[in-house]
């Protein structure tokens, strides 16, 4: 397994597979990255991002059923799994840490 040291990246598609909540696949996670945060991912990318974070062991996935919409082809559905909630934890309490040792009048102009 690589490290399990998350990108930028890799933590806002595990956050939204968590958030999707066993309903994520590569297009609705797109979708919902999209519309959060206003950035437009190609579904290679989050196809390779959620490959990698299975790699790393922080999400399980199945095949679903096939649906007459996708012209019969099942889709790979994803889940958090406790590996994926604890790296998640481990990278929100890292980040408050340093945003709290940021200088109080850092932001504030004049």
């Amino acid at each position: 397994m690589k490290g399990t040291h998350l990108g930028e990246f890799e933590e806002l598609v595990l956050l939204v597979v968590g958030i999707l909540n066993g309903n994520a696949y590569g297009i609705t996670v797109m979708d919902e990255i999209k519309q959060h945060t206003g950035r437009k991912v190609s579904i290679s990318t989050i196809h390779s991002t959620l490959a990698r974070l299975e790699k790393k062991g922080f999400i399980e996935s199945h095949v679903g059923g096939a649906s007459p919409t996708r012209g019969g082809r099942s889709k790979r559905i994803y889940k958090i799994n406790a590996e994926g909630q604890q790296a998640l934890e481990k990278a929100k309490i890292q980040r408050e840490k340093l945003w709290n040792l940021l200088p109080k009048n850092l932001f504030s102009h004049g």
